[in-house]
């Protein structure tokens, strides 16, 4: 059997929902079983916020992440409150923008400047979830990055397609140039 479990976090507006349901979309595109939860403080914007996606070859009994094998903390509360949920050995992928403080769990550690990496290139900050995304994929080789492109072109808002696709290939080359710290 094989099941992954990821959690993307950061605060509210930082489009991690998003981000969340198109990974699992691209999942199911590439034949995989997935389900996608999420929670989030009362704030529109600001609060704390949380996807979970389990991706599986096998029926997903219990739609909760119970250790995650990867973390995605787009801000140093995300990071701090969640790393501690990430198997030993497992992935964190922190955006180094807002994130300074890295973790001393025995997890591998990759972090990528995404948010200022896509305000400096593409001078839209607000894609920085899809540039995190196209990070993530980069260590996720069972989701196909066309596929992802695919689900994250069906979800974006319209008129925004081109924008997010940009970031999401920006953040592919991000995490392409470094090697996870063992």
């Amino acid at each position: 059997m094989k099941r992954i479990e990821v959690i993307l976090s950061g605060s509210g507006g930082q489009g991690l929902i998003l981000a969340g349901i198109v990974l699992a979309e691209a999942a199911l595109l590439a034949g995989w079983r997935a389900v996608q939860t999420q929670s989030y403080g009362p704030e529109a914007r600001g609060g704390a916020s949380r996807s979970e996606v389990i991706i599986s070859d096998e029926e997903i009994e219990y739609p909760r992440v119970e250790r995650a094998d990867v973390l995605l903390a787009m801000n140093q509360e995300s990071c701090d409150k969640y790393v501690s949920a990430v198997k030993a050995g497992g992935l964190v992928i922190v955006d180094s923008t807002y994130v300074s403080r890295l973790p001393s769990a025995s997890v591998k550690i990759v972090s990528l400047p995404v948010t200022k990496a896509v305000r400096e290139r593409l001078g839209k900050p607000v894609a920085a979830n899809m540039a995190a995304l196209g990070a993530l994929v980069t260590f996720l080789p069972e989701i196909p990055p066309d596929l992802a492109v695919q689900a994250l072109t069906e979800r974006v808002p319209p008129g925004t397609e081109e924008i997010n696709r940009q970031a999401f290939r920006l953040g592919g080359e991000l995490a392409g140039t470094l090697i996870p710290n063992p």
